[in-house]
């Protein structure tokens, strides 16, 4: 095992907890992270990608939509919105910061992901981290 693997793990540990302290993750999280396995050690992050991909079809659908001045179908947008969100919204600074959300929201899972890979390649495994 690599000698940096502790400090990797630490370091996975502490982001993980932080993520869900600033709200990034919840419980649901944590339910997709107890099916992934051995035998499906990507489960996450395909699920994960999949999510994303789905939503920047749904922002930029959304994007599309409102950009058409004077002619806007606010029912397109409100079924993608609540597609999306689970609620509608028709304005385009809520749009812009559903957008900024998600490239939020993605970037630091990103950020985890890449910390998990980089404990798998330095030959550790990852640490089970307590959020309750």
């Amino acid at each position: 095992m690599n000698a940096l693997v502790p400090q990797l793990q630490k370091r996975f540990q502490d982001y993980l907890i932080s993520l869900y302290q600033q709200g990034f993750l919840d419980d649901q999280f944590s339910e997709l992270r107890k099916l992934q396995d051995e035998g499906n050690p990507d489960f996450l992050t395909e699920v994960v990608s999949l999510f994303f991909e789905d939503c920047q079809k749904l922002i930029n659908n959304m994007a599309r939509i409102l950009d058409q001045t004077g002619n806007v179908d606010f029912k397109q947008v409100d079924a993608s919105v609540h597609q999306l969100k689970g609620s509608s919204s028709r304005c385009v600074s809520c749009l812009q910061q559903v957008d900024y959300e998600y490239r939020l929201l993605k970037a630091k899972l990103q950020d985890l992901f890449n910390l998990e890979q980089q404990i798998l390649q330095a030959g550790g495994a990852i640490p089970q981290v307590d959020i309750n």
